[in-house]
């Protein structure tokens, strides 16, 4: 998966999932021996079943999120996106490295997050 309306047509579909939490819609976007590593120097969550199960237990409510999102690099290799994820009381800063399996679903997924400072009052 090369092709930028490719990696676009994935993240339509995670932004879907995350948005309506359907573990049918979550378990679709991975293989069945993917890894998804969602913080440094914590264990990855490693296979489909796995990855389902972990992210309903840290999932988002429908429409509380916006995401954003540009492509810093795609090649047949890897893909890194830049993205921003809007909360109503916080926005963060995401940068997620993805692995694709020859037929358009992530095999690897490695994200990481840092919130924006908020403003004073």
């Amino acid at each position: 998966m090369t092709e930028q309306d490719d990696v676009s047509r994935w993240i339509d579909h995670y932004v879907r999932a995350w948005n309506s939490n359907d573990p049918e819609d979550i378990g679709s976007l991975f293989t069945e021996d993917a890894v998804y590593s969602t913080e440094p120097y914590h264990a990855p969550w490693k296979g489909r079943e796995q990855i389902v199960a972990r992210w309903l237990e840290h999932k988002d409510e429908p429409g509380e999120t916006s995401f954003e999102w540009e492509p810093i690099s795609i090649t047949d290799e890897v893909t890194v996106i830049r993205g921003t994820t809007r909360y109503p009381e916080s926005t963060y800063s995401n940068l997620w490295v993805i692995r694709f399996a020859p037929d358009g679903r992530c095999r690897e997924f490695s994200e990481w997050w840092m919130e924006h400072p908020r403003p004073s009052r």
